[in-house]
């Protein structure tokens, strides 16, 4: 039965030891191993075993069926074949179990044929050239001991992770911060840095020698997985699993945020490994300097700051005030005065012309700046600065003319150009020669020269406002920013100077030289106002009638408003003017005549005068007053200066018509007195120059047969060289002047 068993073939079943069936179809295995081989064939049986032997194949080739006898002569004793097979049901396989013998030393791999026996003739013939063949190979042994190789694997991913993480942690620490943490760092940050400092200074050389290290014992453990698992793709495998996750990912993670402990904690290992790289890494470290320079670090400038607070603005411990403020610093050099100044059309400024009277300096009081521009003409033609402090000794009532101030302490003008940063203008500032300047620019814009053109103010609270990134407010600003015009919250303590204002005080403000010069020209050319009708002393104190002086504003578009006109003709008056200031065009006679007048030029002296009552002299008054004179007991309350003043008005004369026009032509500054005020300083000058008995209480007139001259040292030279002194316009006499003043 065993004789007409056929083997057709052969597999590998299992084995012991690493085996595998190639590509060729050759079963490949590893010496002493015990394998099993699954036969197949007809009319297989249990003992098919012994037709079955294996002969060793020779490198010639020789192995085709020609030649079997040959071939299959010798049977080969590497092979233990067990004395049974495991036959199929249908016995058409079988498995046969056998013991593979060790191979000479010299041998790496023998190859094997197998040889079947399945003819009456009990000749054996070797199984085709590739069905039958198997391959004995040498048994791969381990370089290292298992339990040391996993220890040196796990060894490796943590120095893998080291230099990794090394390599990011102290790379990514240039010089220039570690000198800045040791100088401002934690106490444990300034140890860590004076440890890293001296080897990070060697920035090339120290990266040389942990990429050197990274690169070795990755490889390294490369090649102990491959020993370990016995398979290239599953070392290759392995180890990239286990290089990204524990030797790039996790410490590359853990140094980006504390690299500076890590670093230090290592030290010792990285001089280390710098110390065994050191043929390799230095000489590769100076061919880098050579050719990349000395590294410097990293160096911001001023966006690369500003851009670099804002961003760790919510991670630093810098409170929002004091991040404004070191923008602001840095941003400083970067911005111009126009940009902070306060435009021409929003400052506070005065005229020249100006009167500092109560008014005034109540106007700039109220304004809050100390330091105030005065222009002429233009608002854009500014020619001094007035100091608040250059008001300390001016008296309000003295009327001072702006420019006796200005002249007096002639402050500098600064001047700066309107792309100036305010860097240098804060430089400027602090030199101490004024804390305003003028803004201004070259405009050469249009036809004609370039000229100077002034375009604001800009002060040193400008330029301190830019640098805190704040608005500075102190209790007399009226806005939080003079660029935005935004008011401040209503200041209930706002001071109100109106409780100092006299209520005598003129509307219309002139100088006090204007004033003086009116005084006098009145006093000498023109008889109604001589010292002989009028007291210097009075005529001073109608002179300083709040309604007196009054003033014509001009309208360039209706030159011939109703305003305009002084004087109409056929229209009655009762007042007299005297030209201040300005220009007027009198128009007069049948036949319309016109020409213009100026400054002290008067009209209407025959509307202070009626042909009933006529002072032309002090004879005629002293007449008038005999034939009225009035006996003391009897009409008593008829000589008080109310019945005096009530005498004179209620007899209504006939009212001036005039039979000319005066007309402004440019703003009018003007002397205006009634009638009214007129006639009660006549009679104000009579009670001065009247003296009081000592027995009675009531008023005498007596007036001397000629006309007296003023006494100059009582009234007229004191008046008129003491404009400035109010105290002087205080009446020195009796209730009966004083009641007749407060009715002029």
């Amino acid at each position: 039965g065993v004789i007409n068993s056929r083997i057709l073939g052969m597999r590998l079943e299992t084995s012991s030891k690493p085996a595998i069936t190639t590509d060729k179809g050759i079963i490949q295995v590893t010496e002493e191993s015990n394998v099993e081989l699954r036969f197949y064939g007809l009319q297989m049986q249990p003992g098919t075993w012994s037709i079955i032997r294996f002969t060793e194949h020779g490198d010639d080739g020789e192995d085709s069926d020609s030649n079997f006898n040959r071939t299959c002569s010798d049977f080969t004793k590497d092979f233990t074949i067990r004395n049974h097979m495991n036959v199929s049901n249908q016995g058409t396989s079988g498995v046969i179990r056998m013991s593979i013998k060790p191979l000479r030393k010299s041998e790496p791999f023998k190859e094997y044929g197998l040889c079947v026996k399945h003819s009456p003739e009990g000749k054996w013939y070797l199984l085709g050239e590739k069905d039958g063949r198997l391959r004995v190979v040498e048994e791969k042994k381990s370089m290292l001991p298992m339990w040391l190789q996993v220890i040196l694997i796990a060894l490796l991913l943590a120095l893998s992770g080291m230099f990794s993480g090394l390599n990011l942690g102290l790379m990514a620490l240039d010089p220039m911060e570690l000198r800045i943490v040791q100088s401002c760092g934690t106490e444990k940050e300034k140890k860590y840095a004076r440890k890293i400092e001296p080897i990070r200074r060697k920035g090339n050389y120290l990266l040389c020698s942990l990429l050197l290290g990274n690169v070795l014992v990755n490889t390294t453990l490369t090649i102990l997985l491959d020993d370990l698992i016995g398979s290239g793709l599953g070392a290759v495998v392995a180890s990239t699993i286990g290089i990204v996750i524990f030797g790039e990912i996790v410490p590359q993670a853990l140094c980006s945020r504390h690299g500076l402990a890590v670093g230090a904690n290592t030290i010792v290992l990285t001089k280390f490994f710098m110390l065994v790289t050191l043929p390799l890494s230095l000489p590769i470290s100076k061919l880098l300097d050579c050719v990349l320079g000395q590294e410097i670090g990293t160096v911001y400038n001023r966006e690369k700051l500003v851009e670099m607070l804002k961003v760790t603005e919510p991670y630093n411990d810098l409170v929002k005030e004091e991040l404004n403020m070191i923008q602001g610093a840095l941003e400083l050099r970067t911005k111009t005065v126009e940009d902070v100044m306060t435009p021409l059309s929003n400052c506070f400024m005065i005229h020249s012309d100006a009167v500092l009277d109560f008014n005034t300096m109540s106007e700039i009081m109220e304004s809050g700046y100390t330091r105030i521009p005065v222009f002429e003409d233009e608002r854009s033609n500014i020619v001094d600065i007035l100091y608040v402090k250059d008001l300390a000794l001016v008296d309000p009532e003295d009327h001072t003319p702006m420019s006796t101030i200005t002249k007096f302490y002639n402050h500098p003008l600064h001047f700066v150009f309107n792309d100036t940063k305010l860097d240098a203008m804060l430089e400027e500032f602090k030199k101490g020669k004024s804390h305003l300047a003028i803004v201004q620019k070259v405009n050469n814009e249009g036809e004609g020269d370039p000229f100077y053109e002034v375009l604001g103010l800009v002060t040193l609270e400008d330029v301190i406002e830019e640098i805190i990134k704040s608005e500075i407010l102190d209790e007399s600003d009226m806005y939080t920013d003079n660029r935005t015009r935004i008011k401040v919250a209503p200041n209930k303590n706002k001071r109100d100077f109106s409780a100092f204002k006299q209520e005598s005080e003129s509307k219309v403000k002139i100088s006090p030289q204007l004033l003086l010069a009116a005084h006098r020209f009145l006093a000498t050319e023109v008889n109604l106002f001589c010292p002989t009708q009028v007291s210097e002393k009075v005529l001073l104190r109608i002179l300083k009638h709040p309604d007196v002086i009054q003033d014509v504003k001009f309208n360039d578009s209706d030159k011939r408003a109703a305003q305009h006109f002084l004087y109409q003709r056929g229209k009655p008056v009762d007042y007299f003017i005297l030209i201040l200031q300005g220009r007027v065009e009198v128009e007069a006679g049948n036949e319309n005549m016109k020409f213009e007048t100026g400054p002290f030029s008067f009209y209407g002296v025959m509307a202070l005068t009626s042909p009933s009552i006529e002072f032309r002299s002090p004879s005629h008054l002293s007449g008038l007053n005999r034939s009225v004179s009035l006996n003391c007991t009897e009409r008593s309350d008829s000589l008080s200066v109310s019945g005096s003043n009530s005498q004179l008005n209620s007899a209504l004369p006939p009212q001036y018509i005039p039979d000319f026009y005066v007309r402004a032509l440019t703003d009018v500054q003007y002397v205006k007195i009634t009638r009214s005020q007129y006639q009660n300083g006549l009679v104000a000058s009579r009670l001065d120059s009247t003296p009081q008995s000592p027995e009675s209480g009531h008023t005498r007139l007596e007036m001397p047969e000629a006309p007296a001259a003023p006494e100059p040292t009582e009234n007229g030279p004191d008046e008129t060289t003491s404009l400035l002194n109010e105290q002087n316009c205080v009446p020195r006499h009796s209730n009966h002047s004083t009641h007749t003043e407060s009715t002029i």
